[in-house]
């Protein structure tokens, strides 16, 4: 029998490949945040329609907008603009949500324990993450350490990053050898019917892809020639 794994599903792409491994290992149950982000309902529509996709039956939606209230990220706050991509930018980008995926590990750990799931999935990727300081390996083994202490004593859950160390080209290679539905995805920052194609993690997914030698499925505003190289 499988053991069930709760999946992050923000509804973009490398959550969408995450959930294609988890899917060979064990039964799911998808959890996706709502907060306040510029592309709130087509990031829960993709949500929706990956969790259909693998017929997920356990899936919690939760109301997290207090980042919205706390702002301090373009994602979260509309005075804040969303930049256009610069990929070769080593610093924090403002598109960071302070300390989002502390928050979010939170929630997925009650709901882990709840439901008996003995691991929590999420398509942190450490590499090409933007800069984001919780994306980090060494973030997820400090909160497995949280986790075994902040649980009942015969719980056992841990966090698992299967993209970690991984290229976004050798992400879209994973997620198609698995026959992920990446034409579900969502990763856009700012737009919501047409993906823009300049922002940052636009601009991540495209150079992936031009590095994997494939074709986006999703449609997008403009496609920049970002430099596969990099990807």
């Amino acid at each position: 029998m499988k053991t069930k794994a709760v999946v992050l599903v923000s509804g973009g792409m490398d959550s969408c490949v995450t959930a294609a491994i988890a899917a060979e290992k064990h039964t799911l149950a998808f959890l996706h945040l709502n907060y306040g982000q510029r592309t709130e309902k087509r990031e829960a529509q993709a949500f929706h329609a990956i969790a259909d996709h693998y017929q997920v039956k356990e899936r919690l939606e939760v109301d997290a907008r207090f980042f919205n209230t706390i702002g301090g990220s373009s994602l979260t706050d509309p005075n804040i603009p969303v930049k256009q991509a610069d990929l070769e930018f080593e610093g924090i980008p403002d598109s960071y949500v302070p300390f989002r995926n502390a928050n979010i590990l939170a929630i997925a750990t009650s709901y882990a324990e709840v439901i008996g799931a003995a691991h929590i999935y999420i398509g942190a990727v450490e590499e090409d993450s933007s800069g984001y300081p919780d994306c980090r390996e060494a973030f997820y083994e400090a909160y497995n350490k949280v986790i075994d202490i902040g649980t009942r004593p015969e719980t056992r859950i841990r966090i698992e990053t299967p993209l970690i160390h991984m290229k976004k080209a050798e992400i879209i290679q994973k997620g198609m050898a698995l026959e992920a539905p990446l034409h579900l995805s969502w990763s856009c920052y700012q737009d919501s019917e047409i993906a823009c194609g300049v922002c940052d993690s636009c601009a991540l997914r495209l150079r992936g892809f031009a590095a994997a030698g494939l074709e986006d499925p999703i449609p997008y505003r403009i496609r920049p020639d970002y430099d596969s190289s990099g990807g």
